[in-house]
């Protein structure tokens, strides 16, 4: 390791996939410290969040550490790394062509970083990056008009919980897709209707939306590309829509994607500077009871696959993180 003023082990604890059908195949192996490289920190983990992406990717993490999103303290650094970095509390979204958070260190560019406010414990910064990051960017695709019809489809989920927070701040009068068990909450911050999806069709032929965030999948966002505006805005989150949704010059819709991982493969110092500096706004926001977290489920770390799998064939509710 590069500069560090703590005590680093030569290996440690992680959960690595070797193939199979299900999360409870994860297998706990010790893994051996590297020399960090330019750019690099190593952070000890002290909560993990467990995201969607975690089980959807596995079969493309073969004899690698899965997670996304983690949260610890930085405990080296390597060259070209801000001396004042090392000791910080800091969340992260990782970098899925890497080691990810299921382990008990995690190795990451020191850009992707987020330090963690005082008043944010290491739970709930673990549960923030992937969902909140993904809702503002979602959100950020689309121009800010106060008062215009927007509907977030699939907002039962993380990334609905932050999207209508984010949405209602911007003024935005927001309808909400999703299972009437979410319907008390999404009301609660900020939803102004809430539906189901055959609530939808019924009301279709009378209602259209300036703008539709979709966190769903690929042919639900199709679907609702007719319950658009002219020039309105189709957000894709869970894949994108396999053909233009609309004729050419018809309703003259802008479609988009979202994808954390693009930042990671194509983006730069920049855009990760702005994505990361408003991901410690945001968690600023929640320490002040301005931006609220999820309900967060806790569990020891011996259970991380168990969970896992609990979150592949999900029927609860709440944010499932893993502590250290």
């Amino acid at each position: 390791m590069s500069d560090t003023a703590f005590s680093i082990p030569a290996d440690w604890r992680g959960w690595v996939w070797h193939g199979g059908h299900s999360p409870l195949v994860l297998q706990e192996r010790y893994l051996s410290a590297t020399p960090l490289q330019a750019g690099e920190i190593l952070v000890q983990n002290a909560a993990i969040g467990l995201n969607p992406v975690d089980w959807k990717v596995l079969s493309t993490q073969f004899e690698q550490v899965p997670g996304v999103d983690g949260a610890g303290t930085v405990v080296a650094i390597g060259p070209e790394v801000e001396k004042s970095l090392l000791g910080k509390r800091v969340a992260y979204h990782q970098n899925l062509q890497r080691n990810g958070s299921f382990a008990e260190y995690t190795v990451l560019a020191a850009q992707v970083a987020m330090c963690i406010p005082d008043d944010i414990d290491f739970a709930t910064a673990a549960a923030f990056p992937c969902p909140a990051l993904t809702a503002w960017q979602a959100i950020e695709k689309i121009p800010v008009q106060p008062g215009a019809p927007l509907l977030i489809a699939g907002a039962g989920g993380s990334v609905g919980h932050y999207l209508v927070q984010l949405a209602q701040s911007r003024g935005f009068e927001v309808t909400t897709l999703s299972s009437e068990r979410h319907w008390s909450r999404l009301h609660a911050l900020g939803a102004k209707r809430c539906m189901n999806d055959s609530q939808l069709t019924t009301e279709a032929a009378h209602r259209r939306y300036f703008a539709v965030i979709d966190a769903v999948g690929p042919e639900h966002a199709a679907q609702l590309a007719d319950t658009l505006l002219a020039n309105g805005h189709l957000v894709c989150i869970q894949g994108r829509v396999a053909e233009w949704p609309c004729a050419a010059f018809g309703r003259a819709l802008s479609l988009h994607e979202v994808a954390l991982g693009a930042l990671h493969q194509t983006g730069n110092a920049q855009q990760w500077h702005a994505l990361t500096q408003q991901g410690e706004r945001m968690l600023a926001q929640i320490a002040t009871g301005s931006l609220q977290s999820e309900l967060l489920l806790h569990f020891p770390y011996d259970q991380l696959p168990a969970q896992l799998r609990a979150l592949q064939h999900r029927n609860f509710s709440g944010k499932q993180v893993i502590l250290l």
